[in-house]
């Protein structure tokens, strides 16, 4: 038996703007490094020996998984991984979600949120949140950085590295956290849920609510539950 544990970073600074954020590296808001010690803390309590961890390149996400790790009172090296990063959001990138859709309407900005193959327009490479102007990223390949993405892009990237980099280890029945964002997040429960692409549309990822896959003998999925109960999302997987 092994466990996989999925955790969405804590409340970003821009997530508390109500800002795109996307491939901006910003870090976590007061609330969120609360929301991480809270996820270390649940963790704790399962008991439960964890063999690797990941995360994805971006700030928000190591941070959290660092803070997970001192309230653990784990010392251990992570893996970080710019194919677990953010949806990258393109022209909407910093832009207030509030003011975007007065400006373009709720149908239309939920459509770019929540879609499968929508994606924004692609931001300008001169724009200082282009990821190519952005100091994480200089020593990602050019043809890897995107100027936007649709979920079906960033499912494209996360899921080949889930494969190829987690998936052999819970074969292994080895335990697993993985620490990162509301849509690589997204992108791996469609693969491990089979979810359709109108299912995966609906589903949310709260923020510093570990998520435990146990998987049996097989690598079949057996139980899935949100450690934190009283802000569990409605995973739609059964």
């Amino acid at each position: 038996m092994s466990h996989l544990i999925l955790v969405r970073h804590g409340q970003s600074e821009w997530n508390l703007e109500k800002r795109f954020t996307g491939w901006v590296d910003v870090d976590l808001a007061a609330n969120g490094k609360l929301e991480a010690c809270k996820s270390g803390e649940l963790i704790k309590e399962k008991n439960i020996l964890i063999d690797y961890f990941f995360s994805s390149l971006q700030l928000r996400a190591i941070n959290t998984l660092k803070l997970i790790l001192s309230t653990m009172r784990i010392k251990v090296d992570f893996v970080k991984a710019w194919e677990l990063n953010e949806r990258h959001y393109g022209a909407l990138t910093g832009l207030n979600k509030d003011e975007m859709k007065k400006k373009f309407g709720e149908k239309k900005i939920h459509e770019f949120r929540r879609s499968w193959n929508i994606k924004p327009d692609p931001l300008n490479k001169n724009n200082p949140y282009h990821p190519i102007n952005i100091e994480t990223y200089k020593d990602i390949s050019k043809e890897n950085i995107p100027n936007t993405e649709s979920l079906e892009d960033t499912y494209n990237r996360v899921i080949p590295y889930y494969k190829s980099n987690i998936e052999n280890k819970l074969i292994e029945n080895k335990n697993i956290l993985v620490v990162a964002h509301g849509n690589s997040i997204r992108s791996l429960c469609k693969y491990l849920f089979r979810l359709d692409e109108k299912k995966i549309s609906s589903l949310e990822i709260p923020t510093g609510n570990p998520l435990n896959v146990k998987f049996d003998t097989n690598n079949k999925i057996i139980e899935c539950n949100y450690l934190d109960q009283s802000r569990a999302k409605d995973l739609i997987v059964f």
